[in-house]
């Protein structure tokens, strides 16, 4: 569940960018022209109900609607290399997209993670053996700080192991064109580096 509802704002802004009256986008979702006026003047709210067909009629999904942010995702052939990692604080699940996206996970929107280079504390180990990567970091795998996962990502695929506390943080990845291997602290966020930088 979300912790935010549509709002009038965001409704007339969609509406005007497609260049829609509202009487036109009133037709379009079975309800008055006076019914839009009242949502978009903050008189009051559209129906749950009427959410699905006014994100149809917007041409956005009903998560961009109630979010307000409108999605333009310009990675349409899906390269991989170029997505993005989402990762809940609440429960940890994380989300990999093609490209931009509006994630939600327990009522809250999730914003994509920014890699960092690896640093001293989260210097990640490329060791080339055979035909994997071993990848691995001197870090604590502690209850409360640790490794949540290592991921290695190339064009065509993301490679990604969950990692818990207690464990060791590593993983081994088949290389095929893999372009960088990123690392997720949960204390300090996304780490990454560029496979072929740090071979050992």
């Amino acid at each position: 569940m979300t912790d935010s509802y549509v709002t009038g704002s965001v409704i007339k802004r969609l509406r005007e960018g497609k260049g829609m009256t509202q009487e036109q986008l009133a037709e379009k979702i079975n309800v008055s022209g006076k019914a839009v006026s009242k949502w978009e003047t903050g008189r009051g709210f559209p129906d749950i109900s009427l959410l699905e067909g006014l994100s149809r009629a917007l041409d956005i999904s009903v998560m961009e609607l109630l979010s307000g942010d409108c999605i333009q995702n310009r990675n349409k052939a899906a390269n991989m290399a170029r997505g993005q990692l989402y990762v809940c604080p609440v429960c940890g699940n994380i989300v990999q997209a093609t490209g931009e996206a509006v994630v939600s996970c327990c009522g809250i929107t999730l914003p994509p993670q920014e890699a960092e280079e690896a640093d001293a504390e989260h210097g990640i180990r490329l060791e080339l053996v055979e035909d994997e990567y071993f990848a691995s970091l001197d870090h604590p795998m502690e209850k409360d700080h640790y490794i949540s996962f290592l991921a290695a990502v190339s064009d065509q695929r993301v490679q990604l192991v969950k990692l818990y506390p207690e464990q060791g943080a590593q993983a081994r990845f088949k290389v095929g064109q893999v372009k960088a291997v990123y690392a997720y602290c949960n204390r300090h966020g996304l780490f990454k580096v560029e496979a072929g930088r740090r071979i050992i």
